[in-house]
This record gives structure tokens, C-alpha cells and sequence, in this order.
């Protein structure tokens, strides 16, 4: 059976947060080549497999799903930044960019409502949110320091600041996986 560390979930949830805070800004300039019929098609997409998801929530609303779908997420995720950083920034890699981030918003809803099923506490849910905006407030912080620096080494150009953001996103997606790997241990019934 599974049980959850909060110690190490919460540094997950941070880290998480960190890497929305790094990355929010960055989405403008990846998706630029799709046009606005994408977005319409990939929210017709999301809303659906949502509803499909929620459909599964009997099944699935349990710690052991719970931990493989976020890990499945995260792996989504670090998948698309070595594709964007192996590959020629094109249409293509736009569209599988915004294809990777979409598949894990699917699990967006459910992941907030086990999380929520599984802690249970107040004190724990208000360290898990604070650890969140925290994380978020300082990628934030973080992202625009980046951007700031690399302009002040005449690194101006959005697609090239961006990818050198994924370097550290790069980084920062192993940390979460392996904070993952860590907030869930397997415990003799």
C-alpha cells in the first residue's frame, strides 16, 4: 500500500509551483506560430477529457492513481521541453509543446481533488497552498531576474530567451519527478 510523506509532497508542491512561476510567461512566445482555431480545438479537447476523467474519478480517486497520474504528468512535461530543446523551433514543436501542456491539464481538476481527499487536514492543505503560491511567487521572481540578465547580455530575442529557460526548466522537472518519487513510499498492510 502507498502512503503519502507530507514533508516530502510539500516540497514537491513547491517545486511544481516554481516551474509554473518559471515557465507562465514563456507559453506566449512557444505557442506564436499556432493559430487561434488551435486553442478552440484543444479546449474542445481538454473540456472533453475532463468529462471523461471525471467519469473515471471510482476508479481513480485513490493514493495509488493519485501517483501515477502525477507522476505521469510531470513525465508528460519533461518530455515536451527536451523536444522543444532537440528540435528546431517550428509549427511542429509549437504544436506538440501545446499538446504536452494540454494532456496535463486534463488531470488538473482530478489532481487538486485527491489532493485534497488525501490530506484531509486543514493544517496540511494550508501548507500545501502556502507552499504553492510560495513556489509560484518566486519563479515568478525568478523568471523575471532571468529575463533581466540575459537582456543585460544582449540576449533580447523572446525565442532565444526562452530557450534558454528550458535549460533550467529542464533541471527543475528532474528535482519535481524525484521529489515525487520521494513523497510516496510503499508500506507493508
Amino acid at each position: 500500500m502507498l502512503t503519502l510523506i507530507p514533508k516530502y509532497f510539500i516540497v514537491y508542491k513547491f517545486l511544481n509551483s516554481l516551474f509554473l512561476g518559471l515557465s507562465v510567461g514563456a507559453i506566449f512566445t512557444l505557442y506564436t506560430p499556432l493559430e487561434p482555431s488551435i486553442y478552440s480545438l484543444g479546449g474542445i479537447f481538454l473540456a472533453l477529457a475532463m468529462l471523461l476523467v471525471a467519469q473515471l474519478y471510482y476508479y481513480i480517486l485513490n493514493i495509488r492513481w493519485f501517483f501515477r497520474i502525477s507522476l505521469f504528468v510531470e513525465l508528460v512535461l519533461l518530455l515536451a521541453i527536451i523536444i522543444f530543446m532537440l528540435y528546431e523551433y517550428t509549427y511542429q514543436t509549437a504544436l506538440l509543446m501545446y499538446i504536452g501542456y494540454q494532456v496535463t491539464f486534463v488531470f488538473g481538476s482530478y489532481l487538486i481533488r485527491t489532493e485534497t481527499l488525501l490530506l484531509k487536514t486543514d493544517t496540511l492543505l494550508s501548507k500545501i497552498d502556502s507552499a504553492k503560491q510560495l513556489g509560484y511567487l518566486v519563479g515568478m521572481a525568478l523568471s523575471y531576474l532571468f529575463y533581466e540578465l540575459l537582456s543585460h547580455q544582449n540576449i533580447t530575442q523572446n525565442k532565444e530567451q526562452i530557450y534558454l529557460l528550458h535549460y533550467l526548466l529542464v533541471v527543475l522537472e528532474v528535482m519535481i519527478i524525484l521529489s515525487i518519487l520521494k513523497s510516496f513510499k510503499t508500506v507493508e498492510d
